[in-house]
């Protein structure tokens, strides 16, 4: 893509972006949030009402629940620590350290990260030389990405819409990477709708990026009930499961998937926070013998039932 035609995007997204009245944009001169976006009642005035009533009931739930997640948080620059981490990949026995590693070089990419949450994935794209688009449907996680995007100096490559993705005005044919970290199991009853969006939002060639819950054995999924590890997860939300994997390969017929999480979900009881960066050597040690047993176990066909995260990328096909 030449640069003319770079900078037409550029301005075509930001058009798309600030003429929809629900968005949120981080940028220079548009860091400004409305009070009347962050107060109660926002599903009335930001969801559509295009979504059916069940969907706007489940969304409106889910934008309180994140927005009380994000309340408990600080915005804080990244950590040189992460930066370096994740710039390395050293380690893609850790699921985002995989996911990172996959995605490559992304200087000068365009990524829609969906379901941005509290901006951590966007900030590390960015600082990396991508230009990031982060969807979400909690005002404050919009209202903290633009806080920590200021902070890290990347307000002038992201931008931060705040709504259900169903209804999003997403120019099409833009991103290079659809980028998504534990958001289509919140998206179930509207998945297909959703791959097909996300689709029509992808340039030929483009590249998916997924983390997810999944779960292939109802017995797995008793057990790990029965594992007393804290979790936040919404009232409604359910791993995906075969019958998902299914859509979600039809959208993406070269998908690839990688599974995590079975010993190493034991780590949160001794990383502080999740924090390995900033763990002693002997708990990073002990993070390092759980991931690379569990890459291991899990790349034995009928051992892969056992992870309870599964990493799901391919490619669109190129054009013509």
């Amino acid at each position: 893509m030449g640069m003319d035609e770079r900078e037409s995007l550029d301005e075509r997204l930001e058009a798309k972006v600030e003429g929809v009245p629900s968005v949120l944009v981080s940028g220079p001169e548009r860091n400004r949030v409305s009070r009347s976006v962050a107060r109660p009642g926002l599903e009335e005035e930001l969801f559509s009402t295009e979504l059916p009533p069940e969907a706007l009931a489940r969304w409106a739930s889910e934008s309180d629940f994140f927005d009380q997640m994000v309340e408990k948080q600080t915005a804080r620059p990244l950590d040189a620590l992460t930066l370096e981490r994740y710039r390395a990949t050293r380690r893609p026995w850790f699921n985002k350290e995989f996911r990172f590693r996959v995605m490559g070089d992304l200087r000068g990419k365009r990524v829609l990260d969906v379901g941005c949450g509290d901006g951590s994935n966007a900030m590390l794209m960015a600082r990396f030389g991508a230009r990031v688009t982060g969807i979400d449907i909690s005002s404050r996680s919009i209202e903290l990405c633009k806080r920590r995007a200021e902070l890290d100096g990347v307000g002038d490559s992201t931008q931060f819409i705040c709504s259900p993705l169903e209804t999003a005005d997403l120019l099409e044919g833009a991103y290079d990477i659809i980028w998504g970290d534990g958001v289509l199991h919140h998206l179930i009853p509207e998945l297909d709708g959703v791959l097909r969006k996300l689709v029509s939002c992808a340039k030929p060639g483009a590249l998916f990026v997924f983390s997810e819950p999944v779960c292939l054995s109802p017995l797995m999924r008793k057990l790990r009930k029965r594992i007393p590890i804290h979790t936040d997860a919404t009232p409604n939300e359910r791993p995906l499961e075969r019958a998902e994997l299914a859509i979600i390969q039809r959208y993406l017929p070269r998908l690839e998937m990688r599974w995590f999480g079975f010993l190493s979900r034991m780590d949160r009881f001794f990383l502080r926070d999740n924090n390995f960066e900033r763990a002693s050597k002997p708990r990073r040690l002990a993070a390092d013998v759980l991931g690379c047993t569990d890459r291991a176990l899990l790349s034995v066909p009928g051992l892969q039932m056992l992870g309870g995260m599964c990493v799901m990328y391919g490619r669109l096909p190129e054009q013509g």
